[in-house]
């Protein structure tokens, strides 16, 4: 890394569709009650995309706003980055399609999988390609439509998911949020826990695995819960100790929203009040991918950031994947 280059996020813009799914709608369809959602996850309404809506259609719009934000012409993008579980295909990439859709006619585009944390596994990327001098602008977006893949029979997991996209420009120079640090971990051995069992070369489309509702999202809601708090605050100590801070000297929590239980347990870990922790899981559920890319663009438009500020992001998801990251903001180009 040079010393003279700092990745830091320069823009950033978000994507909800119009659709709302509320616990009442959820009563209508699986036995189900809106007390029984809100106690369980904290979830109050969830939004959806349109039939002929997609991932890179809900990314293309998180990504123009990104580039406003970040006063950034599409053209002068070197690199795009994708966080989906729900690419529109199995191929092209998602983010090949979003490069079309917003004319960044000079950027290269890859799509990355690491479930709900894959936004910060994208950013782990764009911070290496920034920092190592190879592009001075990478468009990092976490996008899902987890909507195509809910299994709407299923009362423990369709009333987790909803749709969204947000986007951000990580460039080299300018004013914004300094990505300090960053780590990531994984477990394979525990990848049964959340899974999408059918459609894959191990297990291909065939009218068996659509029979028995493959293609559909699984998960072992309690085993899940178990490892998330537990890794997302190892990988938060972690990081906090690369970036050379103490506890106290963080901000804003900012955590993947998955389930406000184990939110509140990752807050009440590092000391943070409520009120200095980022939700917005009430509104939109979980988003995967975009989750705390969401979370992040909206409290810092609602916040007061200033300079010298540390935000703490952590998420978990499906791989087993976890990850946090220290985010500082700073003024023009320090």
């Amino acid at each position: 890394m040079s010393k003279d280059l700092r990745a830091r996020i320069t823009g950033m813009g978000s994507y909800l569709p119009e659709r709302v799914l509320s616990n009442q709608d959820l009563e209508k369809i699986i036995d189900t009650s809106d007390e029984w959602i809100t106690t369980r996850t904290g979830m109050k309404e969830r939004r959806i995309a349109a039939e002929d809506e997609f991932s890179s259609d809900l990314a293309a719009k998180a990504s123009k706003k990104a580039l406003v934000d970040a006063r950034i012409d599409p053209k002068e993008i070197d690199f795009i980055l994708v966080a989906t579980s729900t690419s529109d295909h199995i191929i092209p990439s998602t983010a090949a399609l979003v490069q079309a859709k917003i004319g960044a006619t000079n950027a290269a585009a890859m799509d990355i999988q690491a479930a709900c944390t894959g936004y910060l596994y994208g950013l782990s990327v764009a911070k290496a390609y920034v920092e190592s001098g190879i592009y001075q602008n990478v468009l990092l977006i976490g996008a899902e439509k987890m909507s195509a893949f809910v299994d709407y029979q299923d009362r423990n997991t369709c009333i987790l998911f909803g749709d969204g996209a947000s986007a951000a420009v990580v460039s080299s120079k300018g004013e914004g949020f300094a990505v300090d640090s960053i780590c990531l971990g994984a477990d394979g051995e525990l990848a049964e826990l959340i899974i999408v069992p059918g459609g894959g070369s191990r297990n291909p489309t065939s009218i068996d695995t659509v029979s028995k509702r493959q293609h559909y999202f699984k998960m072992a809601g309690r085993e899940t819960f178990k490892h998330a708090v537990r890794r997302m605050t190892s990988a938060a100590k972690e990081c906090l100790e690369k970036a050379g801070l103490k506890e106290e000297q963080i901000s804003w929590l900012i955590p993947h929203q998955a389930n406000l239980r184990i939110i509140y347990a990752m807050a009440k870990n590092f000391q943070i009040p409520a009120e200095k922790v980022g939700i917005t899981i009430h509104k939109y559920g979980n988003t995967s991918a975009s989750s705390l890319a969401i979370t992040l663009d909206e409290l810092t438009r609602e916040q007061t950031i200033n300079p010298g500020e540390h935000l703490l992001l952590v998420a978990f998801g499906a791989g087993l994947t976890w990850g946090a990251s220290v985010l500082t903001k700073i003024e023009g180009d320090k």
